[in-house]
């Protein structure tokens, strides 16, 4: 199964159990694309594909549909892909958006990951993998192919410290459920886990988010990566 890393932030919709079905915007110029994952994901009781347009399109029919996630494709003819994250990232509760994409080593991944994406899927991911990470993106996960991790975990943080420097900010708690959100947690998963509300948790969220000088909570996980964080000892922050 691809690599997943959780999100740091507000849980998505449909982390609670009140939540029954996904509801997926699909995106991408090929027709045959949208056919093929429509095809995929309409078999699968808890995921609802309420749309499959093009990129021009796109904008407008998220913004009818309000759905739980998108499938974005990263590259398009008509409007880039990126711009349509931008103006995603930009919408009040916004949607869970992974980046679609044919290319490994695609130039535009570092770009999306700045700008916001919740995931990165090669086109080629096997079939059954796919409403694993619909699931995982509705529960407030970020997703990675396991070839395009390689490419995010090569990006740099922009604002100039080093990654343990960074995690030297946080509190032991805050340095705690950020590894449990690395480990593919999600907010109400590590509430339950750490005995805290729901509440609570994203309040540590926020200040983890603050410390760290970052503004996607991807860019969090990795430098918890990149710090040696995920490779203590259990019981050592």
């Amino acid at each position: 199964m691809p690599a997943a890393m959780v999100e740091l932030g507000e849980d998505r919709p449909g982390d609670g159990a009140e939540r029954n079905v996904i509801r997926v915007v699909v995106v991408d110029d090929d027709a045959l694309v949208r056919s093929g994952l429509r095809l995929i994901l309409r078999v699968v009781p808890d995921i609802e594909v309420v749309a499959t347009v093009s990129g021009g399109e796109a904008v407008d029919e998220i913004t009818r549909h309000r759905p739980d996630v998108v499938l974005l494709d990263i590259r398009m003819p008509d409007v880039d892909g990126l711009t349509i994250l931008h103006r995603l990232r930009a919408m009040p509760n916004p949607p869970a958006v992974a980046m679609l994409t044919t290319f490994d080593a695609d130039e535009y991944i570092t770009t999306a990951l700045r700008i916001g994406a919740a995931g990165f899927i090669l086109k080629d991911t096997h079939p059954e993998h796919l409403p694993q990470l619909v699931r995982a993106l509705a529960a407030g996960a970020v997703v990675l192919s396991p070839k395009v991790s390689r490419t995010v975990v090569d990006w740099r943080v922009e604002n100039g410290t080093d990654a343990p420097g960074a995690i030297a900010r946080l509190t032991d708690r805050e340095r705690e459920i950020l590894v449990l959100v690395a480990d593919g947690l999600s907010n109400t998963e590590i509430g339950t886990r750490m005995y805290l509300s729901g509440g609570t948790v994203k309040d540590h969220v926020s200040a983890i988010l603050t410390k760290l000088k970052v503004t996607s909570r991807v860019q969090a996980a990795l430098i918890a990566q990149r710090a040696g964080l995920l490779n203590q000892p259990e019981g050592k922050p």
